[in-house]
């Protein structure tokens, strides 16, 4: 049996990941077929999810990664920045604040641990003790996916 290479489009585009399927299912409703590349880990991501990435960094696409800011959010995005190279999308402290600003009640985060890309996320969560899930945030996603729609 005979293995191919995927064919990609050329060059390849930014492909965007989530932890969340309701971000992809509100993209695929905002764009339809024209929606740019989304990848949805559905929680922790397993092999698949990992090998597909690495695949599409092989050919040259620019990895995005962003999970709820909530303790398990940190640990699936920290694990998976590590197995690839993906980047982290809005997944910053200043991100985590205009996000709590506008849904300053939400669930505790629980269990938190450092975010490496960024030591000041982890203690702005744990000030404010507030979790946010990323469909909270969806309008800033879709925001960039436009953008990145052209």
């Amino acid at each position: 049996m005979t293995v191919r290479s995927p064919v990609w489009p050329d060059p390849v585009p930014a492909v965007y990941s989530v932890e969340n399927p309701r971000i992809p299912a509100l993209a695929v409703r905002r764009f339809g077929p024209d929606c740019p590349p989304l990848v949805c880990t559905s929680g922790w991501p397993n092999s698949a999810a990992i090998h597909l990435l690495r695949l599409l960094a092989d050919q040259g696409a620019i990895l995005r990664y962003r999970s709820d800011f909530d303790g398990e959010g940190i640990r699936i995005a920290a694990y998976l920045l590590d197995k690839t190279p993906a980047r982290p999308w809005r997944m910053t402290a200043g991100g985590y604040r205009a996000a709590v600003a506008r849904t300053p009640h939400g669930p505790e985060p629980g269990r938190l641990t450092e975010a490496p890309w960024d030591p000041e996320l982890t203690r702005a969560m744990a000030e404010h003790g507030t979790a946010v899930v990323e469909e909270l945030v969806a309008g800033v996603l879709l925001a960039d996916l436009i953008e990145a729609a052209g």
